[in-house]
């Protein structure tokens, strides 16, 4: 495997050695801040008002129940199989231009899937935005890096980014409910015209970076898409067939066999697609795993809840999108209050009452059963998780993206991004498996015997949630350092 392969060549060692602390001046900040956290909204936004449309994609395209779930993961697989590759593009093209090109395709994408005639056209559509998204948001991140100084420059940068990820889950499920009112289509359409928007703003207000020398790490690439994609699709059958069904233990070794072969190809690679150096640090290694961890413990909570809501309270649609509100505020307060503290505090604080919140919603959700009321059962833990994400989403981000030289942003961006979605698969995955699979006690099911179903996976599900943030909470003892935070020079 040579280095002369053509598809991922990275930063030289000279390169690696400057930091992208003094990241250059811009012109435009604030727009290009904005910019940024635009593209983080279009693709929380896709990922939540689908489930939305599913109901009546399902009625007016003729999906039977089993072929509904490609809805979503054509999106996902496609998604998570090219972010690695999609943070790297940007390292070496260029990463104004992958990003406009990723926001491009996402937006026609979106209004392709919006005017979908049939089945086959949406999930080519959908499979489009996988592309695009994977393309924009880890160029997105790591645009952010090279814009604003490391330090508290930054940090109230990422702050401001992890609101927009927090918020706009809670915003795309009342918007999504808004929409489906008129049809489901129109919730497809609504990142269009957001798209235009970043499309005719971006070539005046974002500067691009410079591009790099060097040819592509080609098979660190195909090995790395063709692992994320089995990876997450194992996830993705788990769900739906077990992790005992055939086609879930191919997946599977397929990925073992894909990302163990990655490894081998990124130690030998002289410009890797993931530069393993990112990993020498260990607040790095560690702030990645626990970004896995968030991922897996959040993965569940909209699944599971908004069939709650819906099912069992009987809310609508918009109105259990609502329902989401404590958390989305809370998320904003405390991302807007973490980069101060993280300046004063350093992270391991951050990340250790993070985790101790977080936990205390998750134990709380476990404790829900058929009686368990809105205000009495749900609002307070949903204001605990809302409050465990925000402290701990940002300084994750921070860490992951400290030290890291100018040239590795877009990988280190990626990495994390992959992580981040890998974790919401497994989790989804484990938890949906562990309560069931079915959740909802099918179709045929008396509502009552379909109510305790539920609940007995929501029980599972968040007992299980609850574990995982016990292990991000050893890990921040553990692994993060006491004090202020400091730059990191390589």
């Amino acid at each position: 495997m040579s280095a002369d392969s053509p598809l991922l060549a990275g930063a030289g060692p000279a390169d690696a050695a400057a930091p992208a602390a003094g990241a250059r001046p811009v012109r435009h900040p604030v727009v290009t801040l904005a910019v940024i956290v635009s593209c983080q909204l279009m693709i929380v936004v896709a990922t939540t008002v689908v489930n939305i449309a599913l109901p009546g994609i399902k009625r007016d395209l003729g999906f039977s129940p089993t072929s509904l779930s490609w809805v979503v993961n054509a999106y996902m697989l496609t998604f998570g199989g090219l972010l690695l590759l999609g943070g790297r593009f940007g390292d070496i093209l260029g990463r104004r231009a992958v990003f406009l090109t990723g926001i491009g395709v996402f937006t026609a994408s979106s209004l392709l899937a919006a005017l979908a005639p049939t089945a086959p056209v949406l999930i080519a559509a959908l499979v489009g935005q996988g592309v695009g998204a994977a393309l924009a948001e880890p160029t997105s991140l790591a645009m952010l890096a090279t814009t604003f100084a490391e330090g508290p420059e930054r940090n109230r940068a990422l702050g401001v980014f992890s609101t927009v990820a927090g918020a706009g889950t809670a915003v795309g499920m009342i918007l999504g409910g808004l929409l489906s009112l008129a049809s489901w289509r129109w919730t497809l359409f609504l990142n269009v015209p957001i798209g235009l928007a970043v499309l005719a703003v971006t070539p005046f207000y974002v500067e691009e970076s410079e591009r790099r020398r060097g040819r592509f790490d080609l098979p660190g690439a195909l090995t790395s898409t063709l692992g994320m994609a089995a990876l997450v699709n194992t996830f993705v059958q788990a769900q739906t067939r077990g992790w005992g069904d055939g086609r879930t233990l191919a997946s599977g070794a397929a990925a073992a066999v894909l990302l163990v072969v990655f490894v081998g190809v990124e130690l030998r690679a002289e410009q890797p697609v993931v530069p393993l150096r990112l990993l020498a640090r260990r607040e790095r290694a560690a702030a990645y795993l626990d970004t896995l961890l968030v991922g897996a413990t959040v993965s569940g909570l909209f699944f599971f809840l908004t069939q709650f809501l819906q099912t069992v309270l009987g809310f609508s649609g918009l109105r259990a999108g609502f329902a989401f509100l404590p958390l989305a505020v809370l998320m904003v307060v405390s991302a807007v209050a973490a980069p101060r503290a993280l300046a004063r505090f350093g992270a391991r604080p951050l990340l250790v009452g993070g985790a101790l919140v977080l936990g205390a919603g998750t134990f709380w959700f476990s404790r829900t059963g058929e009686h368990t009321g809105y205000l009495g059962g749900l609002a307070v833990p949903l204001v605990l998780v809302g409050l465990g994400l925000g402290l701990t989403v940002m300084p994750l981000n921070s860490i992951i993206l400290t030290g890291v030289g100018r040239g590795e942003t877009g990988a280190a961006s990626g990495l994390q991004q992959a992580m981040l979605r890998v974790g919401a698969s497994l989790g989804l995955a484990v938890l949906v498996s562990a309560g069931g699979r079915s959740g909802a006690g099918g179709h045929g099911a008396a509502p009552k015997a379909g109510h305790a179903a539920l609940v007995h996976s929501i029980e599972t599900g968040f007992t299980i949630a609850t574990g995982f943030v016990a292990c991000a909470l050893v890990l921040a003892l553990v692994a993060f350092r006491n004090g202020p935070e400091r730059p990191v020079r390589k």
